[in-house]
């Protein structure tokens, strides 16, 4: 199937990007280097096209009620404007995404939300959601809205006046995990303060069709995913499909280190079964480590014991271009997951000196 691509494909290739597939998308990997893309996102700001991402519009009487059900948190505490993290669950309490919630303003006096599914999920998760409200009858109306938005993340310590700058109305008051509607020149926008690098910013939901003008009214860094992927890693956040996959790395909310996002007093989709997986613990977590020996860990490459004895595998791994370090993520058993343990990495065929480090790698904002 030929690749979904962004609203602003031609612009950025104008730009000179360099493009590659995910999730199903042809987008920016890359527009100058990642470095210079990486520290101008920790020195000032950079800006990213995340349009990749999916948007699913969820409303009527059963709303809340329908995104509890299918969400590990508690969206019952959201009021309009709040945005929250969350993941989604099989029955087995196994993961099949993460997503960010916001609670749009009501519509026709109905709860409104719209959640935001990983690149090339949207369509799985639009369809999950509809065969569970049919299952549950319940009344609510779900649109799949991924080609109806573009998404920006302006991201870094100038972020918030970047944005200021080109907003009607102020942002300095928007709260971490807050949103709200606001013009950016002229055009009405979705702003939320999240994002994927660790720094302070600002995610940016347009409408498709405008999206020219409201890239264009940011004067900074354009990034790609290269550089999103070194600033999230060096945040020690995960990356769905790569750090879990439902189908071929199977893990828990609690295994993946967002145990924080399941909420037990609520009756959701593989409820029961986390509630067990928390009594039992869990036998293997995801640990971040540091190369402490020459080398990249890259995906896929073995973890073992001081012994050589293999105990993992690395979902994550690069060069960090703020530590000037190689670190990465790996699920170990847990008695190997303390911080300051002593572990190797299997690169290109030579062991690895590696230690345990704490999670995240950098104290950003």
């Amino acid at each position: 199937m030929p690749l979904q691509t962004p609203p602003l494909r031609g612009l950025h290739a104008e730009r000179g990007a360099k493009f590659t597939e995910f999730g199903g998308w042809d987008m920016p990997v890359e527009f100058d280097s990642i470095r210079a893309e990486h520290e101008a996102v920790r020195e000032q700001a950079g800006i990213f096209d995340v349009s990749h991402m999916g948007e699913i519009h969820v409303t009527g009487p059963d709303a809340t009620r329908l995104m509890n059900r299918l969400t590990t948190n508690d969206v019952t505490v959201l009021e309009v404007g709040d945005a929250q993290y969350t993941t989604i669950t099989d029955e087995e309490g196994l993961l099949i995404d993460d997503t960010v919630v916001y609670r749009f303003p009501d519509e026709d006096g109905e709860a409104a939300y719209l959640f935001v599914p990983n690149a090339g999920n949207d369509e799985a998760t639009h369809e999950r959601w509809i065969d569970h409200r049919n299952e549950w009858e319940l009344d609510a109306t779900i649109d799949n809205r991924t080609d109806e938005y573009a998404m920006f993340a302006v991201q870094g310590p100038d972020a918030p006046d970047l944005v200021g700058e080109v907003s009607t109305g102020s942002v300095a008051d928007i709260g971490r995990f807050e949103a709200r509607e606001l013009e950016i020149e002229g055009i009405e926008c979705w702003l939320a303060r999240t994002g994927y690098t660790g720094e302070d910013g600002f995610e940016i939901l347009a409408p498709w069709r405008e999206a020219t003008t409201v890239w264009g009214a940011f004067d900074c860094q354009p990034c790609g995913l290269g550089a999103r992927d070194t600033l999230r890693l060096e945040a020690g956040l995960v990356l769905a499909g790569q750090d879990f996959d439902h189908e071929s790395n199977p893990r828990t909310p609690y295994e993946a280190g967002l145990g924080f996002t399941v909420k037990l007093d609520t009756e959701f989709v593989g409820r029961d079964a986390l509630e067990r997986a928390k009594e039992e613990g869990v036998e293997e977590e995801l640990a971040g480590f540091r190369l402490v020996d020459r080398g990249v860990p890259r995906h896929g490459y073995d973890i073992t014991n001081t012994d050589g004895r293999v105990i993992g595998a690395v979902t994550s791994g690069t060069m960090s271009p703020t530590l000037e370090a190689a670190i990465g993520l790996g699920y170990v058993p847990v008695e190997y997951a303390d911080p300051g343990t002593t572990l190797r990495v299997v690169v290109r065929g030579q062991s690895k000196k590696a230690r345990v480090e704490p999670l995240p790698f950098i104290e950003t904002q």
